[in-house]
């Protein structure tokens, strides 16, 4: 395409400044805080970990721990800081996953404290620094987990204000760039607004007519488009420029100090386990699978049963006032029955608290109510549901005797929602990838669940997220979804 007759980009070129100027902070606080997130997450650090040994020599003087330790134990915030300051936590992240720097300062204190232990023991065994130290590691347990959330939730504001946000340029105004300008959209939390596009052959508008940004120019255009934007990330996904004329776009990257992201080849086949090697001067990347069958998941499916029996037997009482509930909101059965496709295809009958009256009861089918792109769920058809069904769905009570089908090793307790079978058909002919869910055991929640993909929402996306699951599978991300599962009960009724 001839750069000199794209529309695309001699119409929007003269608006730039208009388009991409940078927002205004929300706040003066936030305009403050623009750009020193990093500073400001090592003082908060910094400060905590001061109290905590404040809080910790307090402490063990009012229980007369004696004075050993009192004055070794000042070495902890100093070196639990020099650990995340090499770990990179104070470099900017793209994700502000609370749990995970959580964790990163957990384990850096963790480390701190047993590594005074050990030069103590080993230069000066007379002192006995433990005591200061186990309660230090306390208290700075407590508060960082009071203070590193805190932070998170007012960064995360500063991006969705725009107040913190980077301007951006995706390079390769395809199918992919398009993608990941949506994406950013819709996401303002992770500070990245897609100004425009670099493309020397952009494919036409009427092929992604979702592409929003405007096409500011090919790659040889670059220093002068950085200029114009202010660009402080550059994305570089797929186009038809050879590398011989990207090199040059990322040197100059470099030179500018301008974030550089990357969307890999093959990239519906890259997970977390990807490894990095090198031969010679070559990057090797290795993929590394996710075994459904392997042992991991054999463990998995025993800690679901031995949790789901563990749940059953808590829960009881609550189990129990919602089958009383139950039957006496209307006639009929305590627990309803439905067809699922389960893991390899398996049909299995999922179990649910009734939610509905049975007068007028017919099967509702996919031309009653769906919309092309929408998954099933919520009310289907005429609204039968009962006072108390409102309730229990409203607050996800009605899942709950899935329990039963954990425990009888037909569902996981995270995992893909499982659908019924005229569906599954359906779904697998229109929508890419969607019978890659079968490959492990249906879930009573997931990741799409927890992400707001509950109910009519879009099925694509929740597909996606689905996939996203079953190739990053771990015991960590189990757990994070365990957790979040509880936020998403509580939140906006379906």
């Amino acid at each position: 395409m001839n750069r000199a007759t794209t529309p695309d980009i001699t119409q929007t070129r003269p608006q730039l400044r208009h388009s991409v100027g940078t927002p205004e902070a929300s706040s003066a606080l936030m305009a403050i805080l623009k750009g020193r997130w990093g500073l400001l997450r090592l003082s908060l650090h910094a400060v905590l970990l001061v109290l905590a040994v404040a809080s910790a020599k307090v402490s063990a003087s009012a229980a007369d721990a004696g004075p050993d330790g009192t004055t070794i134990v000042w070495l902890l915030p100093p070196l639990v800081l020099s650990i995340l300051a090499l770990s990179g936590t104070y470099r900017r992240s793209l994700q502000l996953d609370v749990t995970n720097e959580l964790l990163r300062v957990l384990a850096a204190t963790s480390l701190a404290v047993v590594t005074v232990i050990a030069a103590v023991a080993i230069f000066n065994h007379q002192s006995d620094p433990a005591q200061v130290l186990g309660r230090a590691w306390i208290f700075a347990a407590i508060y960082l987990c009071a203070g590193v959330p805190a932070l998170a939730v007012v960064e995360r504001r500063a991006r969705r204000s725009g107040a913190e946000s980077m301007p951006t340029l995706v390079v390769g105004a395809g199918q992919v760039g398009t993608q990941i300008e949506r994406r950013l959209a819709e996401q303002p939390e992770l500070g990245l607004r897609v100004v425009g596009y670099i493309d020397a052959n952009p494919v036409p508008w009427a092929r992604v007519p979702e592409r929003q940004a405007p096409i500011l120019g090919a790659p040889d255009e670059f220093a002068k488009i950085a200029e114009e934007t202010g660009a402080e990330h550059v994305i570089l996904t797929f186009t038809s420029s050879p590398d011989h004329v990207l090199v040059p776009l990322m040197r100059a990257c470099e030179e500018r100090g301008i974030h550089v992201s990357l969307v890999p080849r093959m990239f519906e086949s890259v997970n977390l386990r990807l490894a990095l090697h090198n031969i010679g001067p070559l990057p090797l990347f290795s993929l590394n699978w996710v075994d459904p069958k392997g042992w991991q998941f054999a463990i998995k499916h025993a800690i679901d049963r031995v949790v789901s029996a563990i749940l059953l037997a808590v829960l009881s009482p609550l189990l129990l006032a919602v089958a009383v509930a139950v039957r006496l909101s209307s006639p009929g059965p305590i627990l309803y029955r439905q067809h699922r496709v389960g893991r390899d295809g398996r049909h299995f009958d999922i179990l649910k608290f009734r939610s509905m009256r049975l007068d007028g009861d017919r099967a509702s089918s996919s031309d009653d109510w769906a919309k092309p792109g929408l998954a099933p769920g919520g009310v289907e058809g005429d609204d039968r549901r009962t006072t108390v069904g409102r309730f229990i769905r409203r607050f996800s009570l009605d899942e709950l005797p899935q329990l039963i089908n954990v425990l009888r090793g037909q569902m996981s307790l995270i995992g893909p929602r499982p659908e019924r079978p005229e569906f599954v058909e359906l779904f697998d002919e229109q929508v890419r990838r969607y019978s890659d869910r079968h490959r492990v055991k249906s879930g009573i929640t997931g990741l799409a669940q927890v992400s707001g993909f509950r109910g009519k929402t879009s099925l694509p996306e929740r597909v996606e997220l689905d996939n996203y699951y079953i190739q990053n599978w771990s015991m960590a991300l189990d757990f994070k979804i365990f957790v979040r599962t509880f936020g998403a009960i509580v939140g906006p009724a379906e």
